[in-house]
């Protein structure tokens, strides 16, 4: 029978309290607690169902839930009578930061302040046991908004040791999004500040807390040792390649295809639904679908772009918006449906993610923007092992993605669409107003950086230009370009799907006096006599794309100047 689908409930007990559509997930209980871990950092994409696992784990163990079996009553733990004994026995604190998004450093620290008050609040009941003297009710009363660092360091550790003294029972804490503020730090610029605070209060919380049962940490990102936990010799780190809670997060196909037969979906819709979905890969088991996408294709009856329109692209925008040439030609294989090669290094340094190659990809990776197609062991000069991996765009839906990222690179009104129409009609002139425009506005975007030298880089410009006329005409033109980086030559060519529209062929050059070149109007002559001389037209030709129907242009910049030929 169809169940009631519920978008955006994150909390276990209200799916389960109003009976809404809800995949079995409660083997993590089992399998996280027969492994004894003292504490366990589970990285997964966002909305790949953290939170949601997270709540169900606190429901599962807290002692605040301990008349509500009922929850759990019809789900695999429940069959097993041991597990049915631990359920609502252990006194659990659960924080997320997965609203901790802040443009400042004060306000961020203010924030997860205001978490651990809340936390103290909801637990000052256990003062009135006489067990509690005027030093305990102390301690609480230190727990505001403006304590010292010190203070708040010790704080979940020091309400460990109350609710141990009270329900004489360690405690399990549970940290739900512990990466989001670091991503929000490093965006804007006060990631020192608050590595220092979150190290201090997680060495407190897992390290040095002898009222600790168990820890339990969510995010999308392995955020490095040195950055926050350096002091956490008991951490246990799985990522989106290891083998354990391979299942846990995200949706098997089984349990999709099982659920839309449930639901009443029609059996011809599944491959859609694979096409869009699917692609991701948790340690051993293949075929994991992106379960909010899925969750929301249940409820609408129609696939979309669903998880892709939700927050959380910034760093990633930022990072392939700003990165260089090499970086935007690998985009743009990607994008074609190709692949590229890279070492992954899952433990996230956020201080290399302008400088190490292939640290972008990494990030990528563990995001879920990336899948992986295949992975090799190889040694490096110095005989140390490092992991290549094969990769690809996950599925239809990040592809979408990639290409509304892309268009929002050139969206400062409607220069880039009115440049594409003019040259489709053959009007340089219009061309070169909106080129103008075009180039002044993200010269500056793909030339910021952490470093700036002062000097513009063309490549840049040239290569994400190139990614805007391929998500911009992709429906109707196969875009192909002779990719050279640099100050060289950088030929366009928009082949026509249909032989009767219009050919393009562009040739991109930077003013340069070394050629003879003392004016733009010469280095515009320079690239269209390159086109001519090299016969960049030759496929068009032979595909019966009539000469004069093929336009030829030339590019020449200087600075943020442009001037265009056509040939």
């Amino acid at each position: 029978m169809p169940k009631v689908i519920s978008i955006g409930a994150q909390y276990f007990y209200d799916l389960r309290d109003n009976d809404c559509f809800y995949i079995d997930k409660t083997h993590f209980i089992k399998e996280w607690w027969e492994r004894k871990d003292a504490v366990t950092l589970i990285t997964r994409p966002r909305r790949f169902g953290k939170t949601l696992n997270m709540s169900m784990t606190e429901c599962f163990f807290s002692i605040k839930y301990k008349d509500r079996g009922d929850l759990f009553e019809g789900l695999s733990i429940w069959e097993d009578e041991k597990y049915r004994a631990l359920q609502g026995t252990y006194p659990v604190i659960f924080l997320s930061f997965a609203g901790v998004k802040a443009v400042n450093y004060e306000t961020t620290r203010e924030s997860i302040n205001k978490i651990i008050v809340n936390l103290y609040d909801d637990y000052k009941y256990i003062l009135e046991d006489k067990r509690f003297d005027e030093k305990d009710h102390a301690v609480f009363d230190e727990i505001c908004m403006d304590m010292p660092d010190s203070t708040a360091y010790t704080s979940i550790n020091q309400l460990c040791k109350y609710l141990e003294k009270y329900y004489g029972r360690k405690c399990i804490v549970i940290v739900d999004e512990y990466d989001t503020p670091m991503q929000e730090a490093w965006i804007h610029g006060y990631w020192d500040e608050l590595t220092a605070y979150i190290r201090g209060l997680f060495n407190n919380t897992f390290k040095t807390n002898p009222y600790l049962e168990r820890g339990l940490m969510t995010g999308i990102m392995r955020v490095s040792k040195e950055s926050i936990f350096s002091d956490l010799n008991n951490l246990n780190v799985i990522t989106t390649t290891s083998d354990e809670y391979a299942d846990c997060f995200g949706f098997t196909e089984k349990e999709v295809f099982d659920a839309m037969d449930t639901q009443g979906i029609d059996p011809s819709e599944k491959e859609k639904v694979k096409e869009w979905y699917d692609g991701f890969t948790f340690g051993n088991i293949s075929d994991i679908y992106n379960p909010w996408s899925v969750t929301s294709y249940l409820d609408k009856k129609k696939t979309g772009l669903y998880w892709v329109n939700t927050s959380g692209n910034g760093l990633i925008n930022k990072l392939l918006q700003e990165g260089d040439s090499d970086i935007k030609m690998k985009l743009e294989t990607l994008i074609k449906g190709g692949t590229l090669r890279a070492e992954i290094d899952e433990q996230i340094v956020f201080s290399q993610l302008y400088e190490t190659r292939d640290a972008l990809w990494s990030l990528m990776l563990a995001s879920g923007y990336l899948k992986v197609d295949k992975y090799e062991e190889i040694e490096d000069y110095d005989g140390q092992l490092i992991f290549m991996y094969t990769l690809s765009i996950t599925n239809r839906e990040v592809r979408a993605m990639f290409a509304k990222l892309i268009k929002g690179w050139f969206n400062k009104g409607t220069a880039f669409s009115d440049f594409i129409s003019a040259m489709l009609r053959g009007d340089e002139y219009e061309m070169e107003r909106y080129m103008n425009q075009v180039a002044l506005n993200t010269f500056s975007s793909f030339d910021t950086g952490t470093s700036p030298s002062g000097e513009k880089h063309p490549e840049r410009f040239y290569h994400g230009f190139v990614l805007g006329l391929m998500v911009d005409r992709s429906r109707d033109y196969i875009i192909k370009s002779n990719r050279e980086s640099g100050y060289g030559r950088y030929d366009v060519v928009m082949e026509p799907k249909n032989t009767s529209d219009v050919a393009v062929i562009m040739e991109f050059k930077v003013r340069d006096e070394r050629r003879g070149e003392k004016s733009l109007s010469d280095t515009a002559d320079n690239a269209l006599s390159q086109i001519n001389e090299r016969k960049y037209d030759a496929d068009l030709l032979s595909r019966g794309i009539p000469a004069e129907r093929i336009y030829k242009y030339g590019f020449a910049f200087e600075g943020e100047t442009c001037l265009i030929k056509k040939g």
